[in-house]
């Protein structure tokens, strides 16, 4: 997709190349006319028929020699047009020697001097202008050698005025087009780079005419909105937009009908396939000044990753304030809790025989653990800090974690656990880093229904592979992909949330304890989760520590 070309202006005057051609026509004409001539008025007077034939003959051989020479792309020099001139002067004065001087005549030599003061160069046109002058003496003196007269030297005077005339103009004119071709160039180097930017903006761009026809779209335009671009092109494309994204069609319709711009919307997508996207888009109008009604540019980008990380900006503030009311808890309880669980045994080692106050104490006593182990788990949650930055091996803490993991009780013969990726290394917490894995492996783990592959990848990221607005500086990617049965769809919106859990008997502290120790080094997590397909975690840490962090 181009940007639209201009309509040049017209020309005032013809290209060189066009004029020289005109001149080839104009001097075939001439020589066609002494021809005529020669065997007609001058068929009595043998010495300009013979003149006439001649020069006749020689203009038609330097027209063929020019046809041959002009091919594509060469550019004659004024040596080459001194050569056609002479042609042209030979017979224009064999016109002026068998019309007589005092004829209308001559006036053809203004015609010859004009057109090569176009064509060549200042000193070249000057060097033709005077063969002019000696031509006309020479077809002046040659019948009746006499002294020349008043309106001899007036012709000759006229002569040069043509040319210091047309000279002039010629070199304006020359200056003119220099700066015209320096303008196209630079004009044609802007447009290039702007369609090289259009093709490649991460943003789609839209112009729609005030007659809804669509004027221009670039490739990210048509692929969010699945249009072929090409083929419609000038054509109406509002009713097909109002389907793809009515948001987007009612900026692009308040623009043309009242001239109102928005400066930050947002809209949806709606794919054929069934799939929806947020958008952010902007409209600005341009008036045409043949008729002042607008046509409209649109500019609308996928904000879906923007989307995922403003709520999981949201859910990082979220976990820290609960991670603040959990220890809080935590610390309240767990004292109390401990004194009843000292008590409830002394009361137990004193009851002499009584078995139901036995088994009530052991039942207090366990339960007791129980709660105690729960608010570890609550304290774990809320100390999710990371306190020494080194280099770690990220594939050594994946290996470790999976061999730890394959010893688990709920892992199965059936559920496989493979390592792959590249060594990387990045400053880490190292603890913080194992559960992370291991949270990720138990997880997928515990919740396969069959046989089940879970697969771990270590590798370097780029940072175009980051969602859109994300910035985390040289960026290593760990992938934990399980083909379990997938994240239910009621927990897909919380599933980060502390205490959310799809599995009996779990705390639902896991994956929020992963989201906690992944944003403590700065990363981001994301999960692509389907029913059937299984599930995907991707991690995204810098490797190393800015100075911010590290202060």
């Amino acid at each position: 997709m181009t940007l639209p070309t201009p309509v040049p202006a017209e020309r005032a005057l013809p290209d060189p190349r066009t004029l020289f051609w005109w001149v080839l026509g104009g001097r075939l004409l001439a020589a066609a006319v002494l021809l005529l001539l020669a065997l007609g008025a001058w068929a009595g007077t043998p010495g300009i028929r013979w003149m006439a034939g001649g020069s006749a003959a020689y203009a038609v051989l330097l027209t063929l020699f020019a046809s041959w020479f002009l091919r594509p792309g060469v550019r004659p020099g004024d040596l080459f047009h001194a050569l056609q001139a002479s042609a042209d002067i030979v017979l224009v004065t064999v016109l002026v020697y068998g019309a007589g001087p005092s004829s209308g005549v001559p006036s053809l030599y203004i015609l010859v001097i004009s057109v090569y003061a176009l064509l060549m160069s200042f000193g070249g046109g000057f060097a033709v202008a005077l063969a002019i002058v000696a031509a006309y003496f020479a077809a002046s003196m040659l019948p009746e050698p006499t002294r020349p007269g008043l309106a001899f030297w007036a012709q000759i005077g006229v002569f040069l005025t043509a040319y210091v005339l047309v000279g002039a103009l010629a070199a304006r004119l020359r200056a003119a087009g220099l700066e015209r071709e320096s303008l196209a160039s630079e004009l044609r180097r802007v447009r290039l780079e702007a369609d090289d930017i259009l093709r490649n903006i991460r943003s789609g761009v839209m112009t729609v005419d005030d007659a809804g026809r669509l004027a221009f779209i670039n490739p990210m335009a048509e692929r969010l909105l699945q249009i072929d671009g090409e083929g419609v092109v000038g054509l109406p494309v509002l009713d097909k937009l109002k389907l793809r994204s009515p948001e987007l069609w009612a900026a692009i319709v308040a623009a043309i009908r009242h001239g109102r711009k928005v400066s930050r919307g947002e809209g949806t997508v709606l794919h054929e396939d069934g799939r929806i996207f947020p958008i952010g888009l902007s409209t600005t109008t341009f008036e045409r000044d043949s008729d002042g009604r607008p046509s409209v540019t649109a500019i609308f980008t996928d904000i879906s990753d923007l989307k995922k990380l403003n709520e999981l900006n949201v859910r990082a503030e979220r976990l820290e304030a609960v991670a603040a009311l959990s220890a809080s808890l935590a610390h309240e309880i767990r004292n109390p809790l401990a004194s009843i669980r000292s008590s409830v045994e002394q009361l137990a080692r004193s009851a002499h025989g009584d078995e139901d106050d036995r088994y009530l104490a052991s039942l207090i006593v366990r339960e007791s653990d129980r709660l105690s182990r729960l608010l570890s788990e609550f304290l774990d949650f809320a100390r999710v800090r990371a306190t020494e930055f080194v280099p770690v091996d990220l594939q050594a803490v994946v290996t470790a974690a999976a061999r730890l993991v394959r010893e688990h009780p709920d892992c199965r013969p059936d559920i496989e656990i493979r390592v792959t990726g590249s060594r990387i290394v990045l400053d880490g917490d190292e603890d913080l880093l194992h559960r992370v894995v291991a949270n990720l492996l138990l997880n997928a783990v515990q919740a396969a229904r069959g046989p089940t592959l879970v697969s771990v990848t270590t590798r370097p990221a780029r940072p175009a592979d980051l969602p859109i607005g994300s910035v985390i500086e040289q960026p290593v990617c760990l992938e934990v992909k399980d083909t379990g049965p997938g994240i239910p769809e009621e927990l897909r919106d919380r599933l980060f949330d502390p205490f959310v859990t799809g599995r009996v008997g779990g705390t639902g502290l896991g994956l929020a304890i992963v989201q906690r120790a992944v944003e403590a080094h700065r990363g981001l997590v994301l999960v692509d989760t389907a029913p059937g397909s299984g599930t995907t975690f991707t991690i995204f840490f810098p490797a190393r520590r800015i100075t911010e962090d590290a202060a």
